[in-house]
């Protein structure tokens, strides 16, 4: 595939409509990926924002969205995360309705295993968490663990053995390049314009409270991209592995590191696998995807880089880790791999909110949740450009709790990384 953004891969007919950029936009969001697309949506359908316009400088979901792993899930230990990632679910459930595309959303559950004693405590005291803020989740025995999925070495014997697992049945998976073919037709239906092969090189700045467009400023007015620039009343960045740098040519270091996360798929296999499996002891994930591939990942380079390729030492680990749980799995044929960018905060949540710069709004930050989050991301982002203010789901993931010290630190909560 091209990596040039002005050759387009294989997309549905109605996506190669590539339109000129106006010269304004009540709305500008950077980024055509889930974040972006589902921002867009809402947009029009929440607030009857339809003058947006969605910039990507490559095409329509070809970046993380395309190299991620499909795990949908609401089963986080902190209250603002779960307030935020069922709310995020519940949309799920709606939206193959609702928008009226078959993404292949299925609710076949995630099973996240305990290895350890204090894996048992951890797990045990996150499901009642989950229970009391409403979420569905449930503590099974190894024995209970087996009846859901029969493929899984829960034998006592081996080197890590199953002593239980959480399940949260709403759970599952959904098919990512669909979703964003859904949402990006209901945006262009109502009217939002989606503009392919479209890099923003810089923004137009002006002083705070005037109308000019000087170089130095308080707030941004507009963009400046490789097709002209582009007036914006507010403006909205949702890129994976690009929102950092980007804000930094405003001479804001956004408090977050862009890391390579590997993942990789089988050959195409009969269904074996029931639902999702993952084990944070052992360090894999695992499901089966709707045309037979298994699905495999949990690996992220220590380093900082943009590469979107797997690294070999982390794949190796990752396919000894799958073996450890599932033997049968030994002889399947590894298909392809490959590295989406995470952008990973000091405290492994998400920044939603506004910036110092006036007019100038981040979703970023994300790590490994940004899928999974795609519908909540994009109704309380869309509130905070309509509105310039966060909506309480997004309200404590702003920039402002790196200075006060109120983290959402969900992975050192948990222990769970995806």
């Amino acid at each position: 595939m091209s990596h040039d953004p002005r050759a387009l891969p294989e997309q549905p007919s109605w996506l190669w409509r590539n339109p000129e950029p106006k010269r304004s936009y009540d709305v500008v969001i950077v980024g055509a990926g889930g974040h972006g697309l589902a921002t867009a949506y809402y947009l029009a359908r929440n607030h009857g924002i339809t003058n947006v316009a969605v910039l990507e400088r490559g095409w329509l979901a070809g970046g993380n969205m395309a190299r991620n792993t499909t795990i949908i899930r609401s089963n986080y230990l902190l209250d603002e995360s779960a307030a935020l990632y069922d709310h995020a679910l519940r949309l799920w459930e709606t939206w193959p309705e609702e928008l009226d595309y078959d993404f292949l959303f299925s609710q076949r559950g995630v099973l996240n295993l305990a290895h350890t004693m204090q894996d048992v405590r951890d797990s045990k005291r996150r499901a009642f968490s989950n229970q009391l803020n409403g979420v569905d989740a449930e503590w099974l025995t190894p024995d209970e663990v087996a009846k859901i999925c029969p493929i899984l070495n829960v034998s006592s014997e081996v080197r890590y053995p199953v002593l239980g697992a959480t399940f949260q049945p709403r759970a599952g998976i959904a098919k990512h390049d669909h979703v964003a073919w859904a949402l990006a037709r209901k945006a262009d239906a109502m009217g939002i314009d989606l503009i392919q092969g479209c890099e923003v090189t810089g923004f137009v700045t002006a002083p705070a409270g005037a109308g000019g467009t000087g170089t130095d400023g308080d707030r941004v007015v507009g963009v400046h991209t490789n097709r002209g620039t582009i007036n914006a009343g507010r403006i909205g960045l949702a890129a994976a592995g690009r929102t950092s740098t980007l804000t930094e040519q405003l001479g804001i270091r956004l408090p977050v590191q862009s890391h390579p996360l590997q993942a990789l798929v089988s050959e195409l296999l009969e269904p074996i696998h029931p639902t999702v499996v993952m084990s944070n002891h052992v360090h894999v994930y695992v499901s089966q995807a709707h045309k037979g591939e298994l699905v495999l990942g949990a690996g992220i380079d220590s380093y900082n880089s943009y590469a979107q390729r797997g690294s070999v030492p982390v794949i190796e680990r990752q396919m000894a880790a799958a073996i450890e749980l599932f033997p049968m799995f030994a002889r399947a044929q590894v298909l392809r791999t490959w590295g989406g960018i995470v952008d990973v905060s000091p405290d492994a949540s998400p920044i939603i909110g506004p910036t110092p710069v006036g007019n100038l709004f981040v979703n970023c930050g994300w790590g490994t949740g940004g899928f999974k989050a795609t519908p909540a991301a994009g109704w309380t982002f869309a509130h905070t450009l309509a509105t310039g203010q966060p909506h309480a789901l997004n309200e404590p993931y702003g920039l402002d709790r790196f200075a006060t010290g109120a983290l959402i630190d969900e992975h050192g909560a948990a222990a769970v990384a995806h």
